[in-house]
């Protein structure tokens, strides 16, 4: 089996039904299947071969789907970067990537890279050409998302057919996924949840809902797609699910037809989790963990008894075959999932090292502490600014917290950026009294910085760097 197989044996069993439908076009899955088949005739038209990288920069489209279906039927290697990446990124991306073709759906082009729009692709294809699609192991490459890597570059995380489908197989069958859901897809196709959305539709022979780029911040049209689409399954960051509880009504509006909600990506600031888990007591809600290079890793399913928590949520325990383990507090993970290796890098050898920090609780579930990179001394003392994150939170008037650690040596300090709860605003005394009652003395916050909300990467994460730059300046001034 195949990551593009998925859709031929759904188009074989339920031509008619629903496969995929942007904000504009819906695709049953007997058109996508014949769409694909064009778009592969055409990629060999252009000479497209077997282990060539095509990148896909485009906006979230039912076409872009079928372009991507066609890359792997191809034998290709499917790229995906989304529309909103400038040009100059996507020329670095190109220059790692070298493929040997860029599809777009608008005017942009890199220069020195073949550039072919869509529309123009499909036109190509000639009428009545074969379309046999390359078969495929497990092993082979079937996709690579480029993060931002430590040094600012892009860096190419290369996954195989056979990665994607062990993490979607146990999605589907944890999540009971059948033709009749309803997945939205919030997450850029060059983000990692987005291969839960397309391929677990796929495989179940349900139908994914996209939202674009700009739909995918504004929080009461978000609500709307959820209940107008009648979504059952929604998978995103947990910033989103904030931003449409805070703006747009989502708890007063209830979840509709939703039945699963699934979050991944960062950790769900305790009050606004619970008030989630209280509004929808009949929704299966799961936090899912894992960095880009394993899929999805561990799980936790969050009850009712988690209303009683003073604590963040645990990441839970392995899923998806695989196995994980902690050197020196350091979370390790090997198995089916993790990804064949950096592109133009060795292939990846033994368990990979997340950079993530955790622990087992009482019950042996995984909690994370934050990142190796973010750890330093502060008075001496080792300091894992996470934990002090879920202190601050649990203050009854914070809203949401992040604790940088700036500067360095004797001056590294413990500064809190603090989202207030609605009325009411904090201040760094009745934080340093909170954080005593919870934390060592070497943990307590030593500055508070009073913020209306976090600057966030474009994948919905907090940008760390963006946060305590202008402070960080002003600590080594």
């Amino acid at each position: 089996m195949s990551l593009y197989s998925l859709v031929v044996d759904a188009a074989a069993r339920t031509p008619d039904a629903l496969a995929v439908h942007d904000l504009v076009t819906g695709l049953s899955y007997g058109a996508l299947d014949a769409r694909a088949d064009a778009y592969l005739a055409a990629l060999r038209g252009r000479g497209v071969r077997p282990g060539d990288r095509v990148l896909v920069w485009t906006d979230k489209t039912a076409d872009a789907v079928a372009v991507a279906q066609a890359v792997l039927r191809c034998g290709a290697i499917h790229v995906p970067v989304p529309r909103g990446n400038p040009r100059a990124r996507v020329a670095r991306i190109a220059a790692d990537a070298r493929p040997a073709l860029i599809v777009t759906d608008h005017g942009d082009r890199v220069t020195g890279a073949v550039c072919v729009p869509c529309a123009e692709l499909l036109r190509e294809a000639p009428a009545g050409s074969g379309t046999a699609h390359h078969p495929v192991a497990p092993t082979d490459p079937a996709y690579i998302l480029y993060t931002s890597g430590s040094t600012g570059t892009p860096k190419g995380v290369c996954l195989s057919h056979g990665n994607g489908l062990a993490f979607v197989d146990w999605a589907c069958r944890e999540l009971d996924l059948t033709a009749a859901d309803r997945l939205s897809n919030h997450a850029a196709f060059g983000f990692d949840l987005s291969v839960f959305d397309l391929y677990g539709a796929f495989r179940a022979g349900a139908s994914v809902h996209l939202i674009g780029e700009l739909l995918a911040q504004a929080a009461e049209p978000l609500v709307d797609f959820l209940l107008d689409r009648h979504i059952t399954v929604w998978y995103s960051v947990p910033s989103a699910l904030v931003l449409m509880a805070e703006y747009g009504e989502l708890l007063e509006r209830g979840p509709g037809t939703l039945r699963a909600c699934v979050f991944a990506g960062e950790r769900f600031p305790l009050k606004r989790l619970k008030d989630l888990r209280r509004g929808w007591p009949d929704v299966r809600m799961l936090n899912w963990y894992g960095p880009t290079e394993t899929n999805v890793c561990t799980s936790y399913e969050v009850t009712a008894a988690d209303l009683a928590r003073a604590a963040d949520i645990p990441i839970g325990s392995p899923v998806a075959g695989d196995t994980v383990s902690l050197d020196d507090g350091e979370l390790l993970v090997s198995g089916p999932t993790v990804m064949l290796g950096y592109w133009g890098a060795e292939p990846q050898a033994g368990p990979y090292r997340t950079g993530d920090l955790a622990r087992y609780d009482a019950d042996g579930l995984l909690e994370y502490r934050g990142r190796v990179d973010d750890m330093a001394k502060v008075r001496g003392y080792r300091i894992e600014p996470a934990e002090v994150d879920g202190v601050l939170s649990s203050h009854e008037a914070v809203r949401d917290a992040v604790v940088l650690v700036l500067g360095e040596g004797p001056a590294a300090r413990l500064h809190a950026f603090v989202v207030p709860e609605h009325g009411r605003t904090p201040d760094l005394a009745e934080l340093r009294r909170h954080c005593a009652v919870h934390l060592p003395p070497y943990m307590t916050v030593d500055a508070l910085h009073v913020v209306s909300g976090f600057p966030r990467t474009p994948n919905g994460k907090v940008d760390r760097a963006a946060l305590g730059g202008p402070v960080a300046r002003g600590v080594g001034a």
